[in-house]
C-alpha cells in the first residue's frame, strides 16, 4: 500500500465513521439531552453526561475538520506524503481527544448513568424509544436499553481506532527505512497503547461499578465519587489488616479504605507508604506488609508472598499515580512495570488525633509517614509554625506565631527547635512589643539572653543570664524610668545577692538585695568625690551608723538619722586631721570580688564550647552561635510575614571551610590575618562570640554604666574576652587537626595561653570595646588630665626658645636652623617650628587604639627627635635619659594631645607582656614622667603664682 492508497482509505473510513457519528448524535446523544431528570441523583448525572457530550462532539468535529481537509488535498494536489495522513502527525491529538472520552465514558458507566438515562419519565424521550431500539438492533443484540447504549456509544469508536492501526500497519509494511517509517511506526505503538489504555479503563469502570452494586447505600453513598476507581478488593485477592481491624480491604486509584462492620476508614494515597522490610507479622506463617500514614500505621498480611507481592505492587503503582496525578498510559503497562513512589513527599494533611497537632494543618515535606524538611502548620486557633521539621517533630530553625488570648496580637518566634522544642538560640518579639534574643532549652528561655521594651510605661533592657523562663545568674538590668543600671545578680527575676547601682547622676553604690530589698549596709558613692559606708534607704537618704568621707579628705563618722521636716541629722566624730584627697576612697573600684571575671557571662561561652565539644556540626551552629538579624525594621516585617532575614555577607563562612582554613594559617602572621577576617564577620563563630561579648560589655559600660568605679571590672573583663576568644580558637584548631588525622599540639599553660591571648587577640577585639573602655579611663583620670591640660595651656604660651631654656634643654641641643624668620619678626618669639616632626609623630597617638601601634609611635617619637638632634649637632647622636626627658617634655607640651593620662594607662595596662622591660616600656616610663612633671609644675604654679615670661 503506497501512501495514496492509505490516504484514499483513510478517507473512506472518515467517512463512514463520520456517518456513525452523526447518526450517534442524532439517534442517541440529542434525545438523551432533552430528558433532564428533576431528582437530585439524575442531575448529577445528568452534568456528567453533559461532559460526556461536550468530549463526544470534541471527536466528531476533529474527524469532520480533518477529513475535510485530506478530502481537499486529494483533489487538488497529485501526490501526496507522509505527513497529509494527519494520524500519523497529529497522532498526540487524536490521542489526547480519545483518552478525555473514554474517561469521561467510564466515569458515567460507574455512576450507573446509563441505567439512569433509560429510566427518564419525559415525553421526548418515551416518544424516542422506539426508533432509537431499531438503531440499537444494528449495533448489538442486547435488549437490555441500558446495556445497549453502553454498546453503541463505545463499540463504533474501539472499531476505529482498531481501523487506523491495521491501516497504518498495512501502509509501514510497504515504507523503507527511514524517518518517514519510524514516524509510523511510533504512531501504530502510540495507537496500540490507546487500544490497551481502553480496554483497561472500561474493565475498571466494570469493576468499581459491581463493587458500588455489591456495598450497602452508606459506603456507596459516602465513598462513591464518578473518577475513583476500585483497583483491587482483598475479597479477590486475600489479605487482612492486623489486629483483625477490618473486615475488607478495598484499594483505590486514591485512597486505601478498610471496612469494619458499619464504619471504615479511608487513607489518601498520597500520604501512604508501603514497606515491605517489616520484620512484624499479624500470625506465624503470614506474609506482611507495614502500611504507615501520618497518624496511624497498620500491617497487611497475606498467605502467600505471592499474593503480598501482588498487593504490594498495586500499592505503589497506585501510591505513585496519585502523587503524579494521573494514571499511566496505558494504566497498568504491558508487564506491569512501573518504579517505586518516592519516600520523600510534598503534601497537606489535617490532623485529627490527640496529640500536640491535633486540628493543626501541615503542608510541606514527608517522609516516611511524618513532617520532615520544610514545612508549615497551621491550628484553628490562629498558632502558626513554618520551619523545619524532623521525623514528625519541629527540628531545626523555625518561626512560630503565637496569637495572645486578651489582645489581637503575636507572640513570634524565631528560634531553632530540637525535637518538638525550642533549644538554641532565638529572638522572640512578643505582642506586648517585649523582644527576647537570647538561648532557649526545652521551651523555656536559658541561658545568656537579652529581654527589652523601650515603648512600654516603664521601658527596660536586662542583658544576663536566664534558668527556667527566669532571670536567674549574673545579669544588667536597666531602668530607664529611673535613669539607673543594676549589676549584680539575680534569682527567679528578682535582685538577689550582690549588686551594683550605677545612676544616671553620677551616684553609685554597692549593696546585697534580697529579692529586691536591700539589706545590710553598702557602699555609696556619690558625684562629688564624696563616700560613704554604711546604711542607706533606696532614695539614698543615710541611716543608721555609717561614715562619710569628704573629696578634701574630711571623714565623718557616727549614727545618720532624717526626720521629717528636719532634713539629714548625724550624731558622731569630723576628723579634719587628713586634708589631702584619698585616692584610695575617691577611686574605688566596685565588683572586683563580689563578681570574678570567669564568672561573668558564662551563658555566653558555654553556648560556644557545648558547639565545639559537638563536633562543629554545621547543621547545629546557628543553634549554638546564634544568627544575624540585619536591621530591627526586618526584625519587625519578620513578624508579619514569617520570616527571618539572615546576615548576607561576601564571604560564605561553612565550617568545614572554616576548620580547614584554620589549619592553613598557624604561622603567627598568617594567623593575625585569618583571626581579623574572622573577628570582623557577623558569620563566623569567632565573630558571633564576639558580637555577643561586645553586646554584653555595652550594656554594662556603656551610657549610664560609663563611670569611673567600674574601670577595673571593664578592663579585666576585655583581657579575659581576649583569654576565652583565643581558647576557642584553640578548640577549633585541635577539632580541625583531629578530623585530618593530625596530632594537635600538646595544650600550652596557662601563663603562655595568656601571652597568646594579649598579644595575638586583644589588639584585635579592642576596638569594638575602646569607646567604653576609653571613657571610663578618661573619667578615671579627669582630675589629673585636668591639671596636666592646664599645664600645657600655660606651656603653650611660651615661643620655642623660651620654652627651650625654661625645660632646661641643652642649648647645642636647639634646631635653631628651624625657626626661619619672615619680614619683621624676632627668632625669640616663633613657635611651634623646633622639634615638629617629632611633634607631629606624637600626635598620631589619638589616631589608633591598639596599645601595640601607640608604642611604635611613641618609638618613633623618640627617633624623630633623636634625628633631629643628629642634624643639629651634625653626628649620629644617643640620648641620655639627662637629655631626653626635657626634650620630650618639650614634644609633649607643643602636641597638646588631650587625656594622655587615659591614654598612658591604657597602654600600661594593655600593653604586650613581652614588652616590659624593653624599649617600649622605657619610652612609656620616659612618656608617664613628662605627663606628671607637667602636672606638677600646675600644682607648684597655683601655690606661687603663675610663671612670667618675656619676650
Amino acid at each position: 500500500m503506497c501512501t495514496a492508497e492509505a490516504t484514499a482509505s483513510l478517507l473512506q473510513v472518515e467517512e463512514t465513521f463520520s456517518a456513525c457519528l452523526a447518526r450517534m448524535d442524532a439517534l442517541i446523544l440529542k434525545p438523551l439531552l432533552q430528558a433532564e431528570p428533576s431528582d437530585q441523583k439524575g442531575k448529577e448525572n445528568f452534568k456528567l453526561f453533559l461532559l460526556l457530550n461536550d468530549r463526544f462532539q470534541a471527536l466528531w468535529n476533529l474527524t469532520e475538520e480533518n477529513y475535510r481537509i485530506l478530502k481537499q488535498k486529494c483533489s487538488t494536489s497529485e501526490s501526496l506524503c507522509i505527513q497529509d495522513i494527519y494520524t500519523v502527525w497529529k497522532g498526540d491529538l487524536f490521542l489526547s481527544l480519545y483518552i478525555q472520552y473514554f474517561v469521561t465514558f467510564a466515569n458515567y458507566v460507574v455512576v450507573y448513568g446509563f441505567e439512569h438515562a433509560t429510566k427518564s419519565k419525559s415525553e421526548a424521550w418515551k416518544h424516542h424509544k422506539t426508533v432509537l431500539k431499531q438503531f440499537l438492533t444494528d449495533f448489538t443484540s442486547e435488549t437490555s436499553m441500558s446495556l445497549a447504549l453502553y454498546t453503541v456509544l463505545h463499540k463504533p469508536i474501539r472499531e476505529h481506532i482498531e481501523q487506523y492501526i491495521l491501516l497504518l500497519t498495512k501502509l509501514n509494511e510497504v515504507l523503507k527505512e527511514g524517518s518517514e517509517k519510524d514516524m509510523v511506526t511510533s504512531a501504530i505503538k502510540e495507537y496500540v497503547k490507546l487500544e490497551s489504555f481502553i480496554s483497561q479503563v472500561l474493565d475498571e469502570a466494570y469493576f468499581t461499578k459491581s463493587l458500588w452494586k455489591s456495598l450497602g447505600y452508606k459506603f456507596t453513598d459516602m465513598l462513591c465519587v464518578p473518577e475513583r476507581r476500585l483497583l483491587e478488593d482483598s475479597k479477590n485477592l486475600p489479605i487482612s489488616a492486623s489486629t483483625n481491624r477490618s473486615d475488607r480491604i478495598l484499594l483505590f486509584d486514591d485512597v486505601l479504605v478498610l471496612i469494619q462492620g458499619n464504619s471504615f476508614q479511608s487513607f489518601d494515597l498520597k500520604l501512604v507508604w508501603v514497606d515491605e522490610n517489616c520484620r512484624e507479622k499479624s500470625a506465624p506463617g503470614l506474609y506482611g506488609l507495614r502500611i504507615i500514614t501520618p497518624e496511624e500505621t497498620f500491617f497487611l498480611s497475606a498467605k502467600d508472598p505471592q499474593m503480598k507481592a501482588v498487593w504490594q505492587w498495586k500499592l505503589n503503582q497506585a501510591v505513585r499515580q496519585a502523587l503524579n496525578g494521573k494514571r499511566d498510559f496505558p494504566l497498568w503497562g504491558k508487564t506491569g512495570e512501573g518504579t517505586e513512589p518516592p519516600s520523600r513527599r510534598f503534601f497537606t494533611y489535617v490532623f485529627r488525633l490527640e496529640g500536640k497537632f491535633k486540628s493543626a494543618s501541615y503542608e510541606g515535606e514527608w517522609h516516611w509517614g511524618k513532617p520532615h524538611g520544610k514545612g508549615t502548620l497551621k491550628w484553628r486557633d490562629g498558632r502558626n509554625h513554618v520551619g523545619d521539621f524532623k521525623e514528625g517533630l519541629e527540628h531545626g530553625f523555625g518561626i512560630c506565631l503565637v496569637p495572645r488570648q486578651s489582645e489581637d496580637r503575636y507572640d513570634c518566634y524565631k528560634c531553632h527547635w530540637y525535637e518538638g522544642k525550642m533549644r538554641g538560640y532565638g529572638i522572640c518579639e512578643y505582642g506586648n512589643d517585649t523582644v527576647y534574643k537570647g538561648y532557649f532549652k526545652d521551651n523555656m528561655r536559658q541561658g545568656f539572653g537579652i529581654l527589652e521594651n523601650f515603648s512600654a510605661e516603664h521601658p527596660f533592657k536586662y542583658t544576663g543570664q536566664w534558668e527556667n523562663d527566669k532571670k536567674n545568674g549574673y545579669g544588667v538590668w536597666e531602668d530607664k524610668d529611673r535613669g539607673e543600671r543594676y549589676i549584680g545578680t539575680w534569682l527567679d527575676d528578682h535582685k538577689h545577692g550582690q549588686g551594683i547601682v550605677v545612676t544616671q547622676s553620677g551616684v553609685c553604690y554597692q549593696r546585697t538585695f534580697h529579692t529586691d530589698k536591700m539589706v545590710g549596709s553598702g557602699i555609696l558613692l556619690l558625684e562629688d568625690d564624696s563616700v560613704y559606708e554604711g546604711n542607706f534607704t533606696e532614695d539614698l537618704t543615710f541611716v543608721g551608723k555609717g561614715k562619710l568621707s569628704f573629696a578634701n579628705g574630711f571623714i565623718l563618722e557616727g549614727t545618720f538619722t532624717n526626720k521629717s521636716g528636719q532634713g539629714l541629722q548625724t550624731h558622731g566624730i569630723l576628723n579634719t586631721s587628713n586634708e589631702q584627697l584619698d585616692d584610695r576612697i575617691t577611686k574605688v573600684q566596685l565588683g572586683l570580688k563580689e563578681f570574678p571575671v570567669e564568672k561573668r557571662w558564662k551563658g555566653i561561652y558555654d553556648q560556644f564550647l557545648e558547639f565545639i565539644h559537638s563536633g562543629c556540626k554545621e547543621e547545629m551552629e546557628e543553634s549554638f552561635t546564634g544568627f544575624h538579624i540585619q536591621t530591627s525594621k526586618e526584625l519587625r516585617k519578620s513578624q508579619e510575614y514569617l520570616f527571618c532575614q539572615r546576615g548576607t555577607e561576601d564571604v560564605s563562612w561553612k565550617i568545614e571551610d572554616i576548620l580547614e582554613e584554620l589549619v592553613q594559617h598557624q604561622g603567627l602572621e598568617s594567623l593575625q590575618s585569618y583571626l581579623e577576617k574572622a573577628l570582623k564577620s557577623s558569620l563566623h563563630p569567632l565573630g558571633k562570640l564576639l558580637k555577643a561579648l561586645t553586646i554584653a560589655f555595652q550594656a554594662t559600660y556603656s551610657g549610664i554604666g560609663a563611670n569611673r568605679h567600674l574601670l577595673t571590672m571593664a578592663q579585666e573583663e576585655v583581657k579575659y574576652y581576649a583569654k576565652k576568644i583565643w581558647e576557642f580558637y584553640q578548640g577549633l584548631l585541635h577539632l580541625a587537626l583531629e578530623q585530618k588525622g593530625q596530632l594537635p599540639a600538646k595544650c600550652m599553660d596557662g601563663d603562655i595561653s595568656d601571652e597568646k591571648a594579649c598579644s595575638v587577640v586583644l589588639p584585635l577585639i579592642l576596638p569594638c570595646f575602646y569607646p567604653e573602655l576609653f571613657m571610663l579611663y578618661m573619667l578615671y583620670h579627669e582630675r589629673e588630665d585636668d591639671l596636666y591640660c592646664q599645664g600645657i595651656v600655660d606651656l603653650s604660651l611660651f615661643p620655642d626658645i623660651k620654652l627651650l631654656e625654661f625645660l632646661d634643654v641643652q642649648k647645642h641641643l636647639w634646631p635653631l636652623k628651624d625657626l626661619t624668620l619672615t619680614t619683621n619678626q624676632r627668632r625669640s618669639l616663633i613657635k611651634d617650628k623646633c622639634f615638629l616632626s617629632a611633634t607631629e609623630c606624637l600626635q598620631k597617638l589619638i589616631t589608633t587604639v591598639d596599645p601595640r601601634e601607640k608604642l611604635v609611635i611613641l618609638q618613633k617619637t623618640y627617633e624623630e627627635i633623636e634625628s633631629t638632634v643628629s642634624r643639629v649637632v651634625e653626628k649620629d647622636y644617643k640620648l641620655p635619659m639627662d637629655d631626653l626627658l626635657p626634650l620630650l617634655m618639650y614634644v609633649v607640651s607643643r602636641a597638646k594631645i588631650q587625656h594622655l593620662g587615659a591614654e598612658i594607662h591604657l597602654i600600661r595596662d594593655l600593653m604586650d607582656p613581652t614588652n616590659q622591660g624593653g624599649l617600649y616600656d622605657f619610652l612609656l616610663t620616659a612618656l608617664e614622667s613628662c605627663y606628671e612633671h607637667i602636672q606638677r609644675m600646675r600644682l607648684h604654679q597655683r601655690e606661687n603664682g603663675h610663671v612670667t615670661h618675656s619676650s
